[in-house]
């Protein structure tokens, strides 16, 4: 049996949070950017969660992100 892939907004706003903090990518690049750091077979739940969710592919990251709270400010 296969088993199906969970990708809940929580969890993309983590791993695009993560990877903004490494540097690895930009808040003002488009949401796009990240299929280059998720497996591609995982990819499609990605973007079903993020359509359900009503953000566009072109979106910024930071859009994704929204705002956050920042403990050495």
């Amino acid at each position: 049996m296969l088993q199906s892939i969970q990708y809940s907004m929580d969890l993309i706003q983590d791993e695009a949070r993560q990877l903004v903090r490494e540097g690895v990518v930009s808040r003002h690049q488009p949401i796009y950017a990240l299929c280059k750091y998720i497996p591609a077979r995982e990819w499609v739940y990605v973007e079903c969660e993020l359509e359900k969710c009503n953000f566009l592919l072109r979106d910024r990251i930071g859009d994704l992100l929204g705002r956050e709270e920042w403990e050495n400010d």
